[in-house]
């Protein structure tokens, strides 16, 4: 994909992780558990009065993990495939929802449906983990994305973890709710922190240029060898 395209992609992933964020924080402070308690996926269930509006928020995510995913660097194939996997497990996630209250095992008795929509979320949560540590530590990528998927990965991974470890430890409860939200703040940052660099594009008419205009050094080095010449004959 040219750079030229790549940069369009990065305003587009921009702009999905902004609306797909607003969207999902104005549902679930409006969902049957508060902006605080619960899953954040209850407030995706069909009682919520913001269930559309929260089904919009994921799927817009789901378009930005798509985007940025187009927007990544050839060298970057494996996190963009990451990412693919990561918007392919969020468009299940917001098109099959839980029943009230997303019960899970082993705790709480669930649908066929409410395990659909955990696996899946569960799925796209730990993809976009991966990707991050994938740009930060094992494959090339610019000093900047490197940094910021270097600070979101150390971040994300144990809080990733300690969201798995609750679910089974204690299930559904204010500590397992405090992480997931952490845990969805720091992707979305990472995303939008990675758009954007991926967004500041340069036309490669500009570096061919640069590279055409001699630096000043330059011509005072080609000067002294001119001058040089002519001294000598």
């Amino acid at each position: 994909m040219p750079d030229a395209a790549r940069a369009v992609a990065g305003w587009i992933a921009a702009g999905c992780v902004l609306l797909g964020g607003v969207a999902v924080t104005v549902a679930v402070g409006a969902g049957p558990g508060g902006p605080w308690r619960g899953y954040v996926s209850e407030a995706g269930v069909s009682d919520s009065a913001f269930a559309s509006t929260y089904r919009l928020g994921v799927f817009a995510l789901a378009a930005a993990l798509l985007s940025l995913a187009a927007a990544l660097p050839a060298t970057l194939r494996l996190a963009a495939g990451l990412l693919l996997a990561g918007a392919a497990g969020t468009v299940v996630s917001g098109a099959v929802t839980c029943s009230a209250g997303c019960p899970l095992p082993p705790f709480e008795t669930a649908t066929p449906a409410d395990l659909v929509h955990a696996g899946a979320s569960i799925v796209a949560a730990g993809v976009t983990v991966l990707a991050m540590l994938v740009v930060g530590f094992l494959r090339p990528a610019t000093p900047e994305l490197r940094r910021v998927a270097r600070v979101a990965g150390v971040v994300a991974l144990p809080v990733a973890g300690a969201v798995a470890l609750g679910l089974l430890t204690v299930g559904r409860g204010d500590l397992v709710a405090g992480l997931e939200r952490m845990l969805l703040v720091i992707c979305a940052g990472w995303g939008l922190c990675t758009a954007l660099l991926l967004a500041r594009h340069r036309p490669a008419t500009d570096r061919r240029a640069d590279r055409a205009v001699p630096h000043p050094r330059e011509h005072v080095e080609r000067d002294k060898r001119v001058t040089g010449s002519t001294t000598s004959v």
